[in-house]
């Protein structure tokens, strides 16, 4: 899965961000920063961003931590992430990329203070894995931040099925000319556990010493924090 999860965003990396603010209508930069707003980091913190991609929720990070704060942004996709580093010089940021894998990370027991992933937990082959390593990585009272497509509830899941599976394909192989990555989305987004289901595969790690969630958009996306033990 990981090699054609890989190969995947490497065709698509040039025509990501595009698509993105095309097929979200920006809504993804408001939920960025409301996961930034609602994590425990503060100025002079350090961050570790795993599948960070062209780096959106790194640079986000790097405006709360501040000049005397640290953030590193990850991916396994060097084509994603060759986009990120423009992007920071560009806010007149310093933020690190390297290539690593979220499930085996090159990182120190107890480096960071914060660690995340956004939209890259449901594309690893293991979430608990990934959750473990993120773990490991933070320092004990530390945060692991997941923000990650979910299923909403209600009458809007209606609307919202058909959207991410019929209309969403369409639109996204006439932004980045591919079908497949769209239907993708659909395909792991419409089967991810959220929620309660989400924190009980993050308590079952015995990485974390509490956890709960904010929902986003009527549930299109959650984001959830577990306190590192």
């Amino acid at each position: 899965m990981s090699t054609q999860v890989q190969n995947m965003f490497a065709r698509i990396a040039g025509r990501y961000d595009r698509g993105n603010d095309i097929l979200s209508m920006g809504i993804h930069h408001a939920w960025r920063r409301r996961t930034v707003r609602e994590s425990i980091a503060a100025e002079g913190m350090s961050v570790l961003d795993c599948a960070t991609g062209t780096g959106d929720l790194a640079i986000e990070f790097k405006r709360r931590v501040g000049d005397k704060g640290s953030v590193i942004g990850t991916d396994f996709c060097r084509e994603m992430l060759d986009f990120a580093p423009a992007k920071a010089r560009a806010k007149n940021l310093d933020v690190r990329f390297e290539i690593a894998d979220a499930m085996d990370l090159q990182y120190k027991d107890n480096s960071f203070d914060v660690a995340s992933i956004a939209f890259g937990i449901r594309n690893v082959d293991s979430a608990e894995q990934c959750l473990r390593e993120l773990a490991r990585v933070v320092r004990p009272g530390g945060q692991v931040v997941v923000l990650e497509f979910g299923q909403p509830r209600g009458w809007f899941r209606f609307p919202y099925a058909a959207y991410s599976k019929l209309i969403l394909p369409f639109l996204g192989r006439i932004v980045s000319g591919d079908r497949d990555a769209y239907e993708y989305l659909h395909d792991t987004s419409s089967r991810f556990p959220c929620r309660e289901d989400f924190i009980a595969m993050m308590d079952g790690t015995g990485a974390y010493s509490s956890s709960r969630w904010v929902e986003l958009s009527f549930g299109i996306a959650y984001i959830y924090f577990g306190t590192v033990r």
